[in-house]
């Protein structure tokens, strides 16, 4: 055969034809997407401002859900205008959107976890507006008997049943928030390894007191005192400060909105409860509320180590009084300092460099109610 028709690895079969088009019918796949949206045309983003028109697909999505909802008598799972959460504390009630804490995923989809997704041996940063999972059985009934907002309380399976839980599940029956009766290692895992005693209640955000109005309120009383936290970062002093100010008469205890820690459940699991007696504010400068309380009539009294005076030998306890209380660290702010009307130590026997911030308000407010009761 002529050619090279003998060699090995020759082609027997003729070569494949070239592949067939679509004809046209695939066209649209290769269309753009058009112009990404800003943040507050997407309907899914929390910076969506509600008032342009939904696109067809996502309203239909919203409407299935709503139907859904309303066929099982529960609020419809859509972070979106229509689904409302109920704030808590002692500044009322002001409605917020579940957003992602209510869900649990991005755009308000569910994701079939019940409670708060916590990755056990990490510390949660929850959102202003994610639903806190209080846990311990004395912040669990103290926030039941207070009529703080709940959705749901949870409860170890094989719990031991003593006088507490049985007024935990009793009053939760009779508000009717819903019992889910889960797994021990669930519940560590739902707070993070954080003790729980087979307890835990879902609630709303914390809703802060008006600072005005917190001011006014200790007015009325016969012995205004109010505390001032500087900069004090851990929930547990700040937990510590707020049951101490309980105990010894104080009637509010306000913080800074930045750099400071707020209510959380482990601010409240510290307080045992008494964020449900004592009102708590949150301000913006708190130099400035400061001067506002002077101007008020308060005097303005802060803890610092190397104080001018006495605390033994504070005689302005007995009149309206302000303790401001330095962070952990650094004590008091340079500028909260020059604000005070005095600087405040504590005298110690022993050679110790500082006491925790905690301590030493419930040693300072111990004093003051000593005095008080002492003068009057």
């Amino acid at each position: 055969m002529a050619g090279n028709s003998q060699r090995r690895g020759r082609r027997l079969t003729s070569k494949a034809t070239a592949p067939k088009g679509s004809g046209g019918k695939n066209k649209d796949s290769l269309a753009g997407r058009g112009r990404t949206l800003p943040a507050d045309e997407r309907p899914w983003h929390k910076g969506y401002s509600g008032t342009e028109k939904l696109p067809q697909r996502t309203a239909w999505k919203q409407d299935k859900e709503r139907r859904a909802a309303a066929e099982e008598g529960r609020a419809p799972k859509i972070g979106q205008p229509g689904s409302k959460d109920t704030t808590w504390g002692r500044g009322g009630g002001r409605g917020v959107p579940a957003g992602r804490g209510a869900t649990g995923g991005r755009g308000g989809k569910p994701t079939g976890r019940s409670g708060p997704r916590v990755t056990p041996g990490r510390k949660s940063n929850p959102s202003k507006d994610t639903p806190e999972l209080l846990v311990g059985r004395n912040p669990v009934l103290e926030a039941l008997r207070a009529n703080v907002p709940a959705t749901a309380l949870y409860t170890a399976q094989g719990i031991d049943m003593d006088d507490r839980v049985n007024e935990i599940i009793r009053t939760a029956a009779d508000r009717g928030i819903a019992n889910l009766e889960i797994s021990r290692a669930e519940l560590d895992r739902m707070t993070g390894g954080v003790l729980h005693q087979g307890v835990g209640l879902q609630v709303p955000p914390f809703a802060y007191q008006p600072f005005e109005d917190m001011v006014a309120a200790a007015l009325e009383q016969q012995a205004p005192l109010l505390v001032a936290l500087d900069g004090v970062t851990d929930p547990r002093n700040l937990g510590a400060v707020i049951r101490s100010a309980a105990a010894f008469g104080a009637q509010g205890v306000f913080v800074p909105e930045r750099r400071a820690a707020g209510i959380t459940a482990t601010a409240w699991r510290t307080s045992a409860g008494a964020a449900a007696r004592v009102p708590v504010a949150q301000v913006t400068n708190l130099t400035r509320s400061l001067k506002a309380c002077r101007d008020a009539g308060f005097m303005v009294v802060g803890l610092d180590a190397d104080g001018d005076t006495d605390l033994y030998n504070l005689e302005a306890a007995v009149g309206p009084l302000v303790v401001v209380v330095g962070s952990e660290g650094r004590g008091l702010s340079r500028l909260v300092g020059e604000t005070c009307d005095l600087t405040v130590s504590i005298p110690m026997i022993s050679e110790v460099e500082s006491l925790n911030a905690s301590v030493a308000a419930a040693v300072a407010l111990a004093e003051v109610a000593r005095r008080r009761s002492v003068e009057m």
